[in-house]
């Protein structure tokens, strides 16, 4: 059975804003709709299998890397919690999960 995926405010917010960068880098949707597509299509994937991931050294929270990504999320038995999502190059001390 597949988990509902939610979003918490940070992770929305963080999504929104690496939209944005790409459209204002690109001057274009497009990049932005192909990298929302590729999201979603992986979240599909871990609404189904959500220990595909990899557990990171935060108790209870997993990693998927997307193209250059990284996707932070718990799971229970019903639903699955995007925590944030940053791009690979930033500072890992920078990260906040919640």
């Amino acid at each position: 059975m597949s988990k509902q995926i939610i979003w918490t405010i940070k992770a929305q917010t963080e999504i929104i804003a690496i939209f944005q960068y790409w459209n204002e880098r690109t001057g274009s949707y497009r990049f932005s709709e192909r990298l929302n597509k590729l999201i979603e299509e992986e979240l599909r994937l871990l609404s189904k299998f959500p220990s595909i991931g990899r557990i990171t050294d935060v108790s209870n929270v997993w990693v998927k890397i997307i193209q250059e990504y990284l996707l932070y999320y718990e799971f229970n038995e019903e639903n699955i919690y995007v925590l944030t999502i940053r791009h690979q190059k930033r500072n890992p001390n920078t990260r906040s999960l919640k």
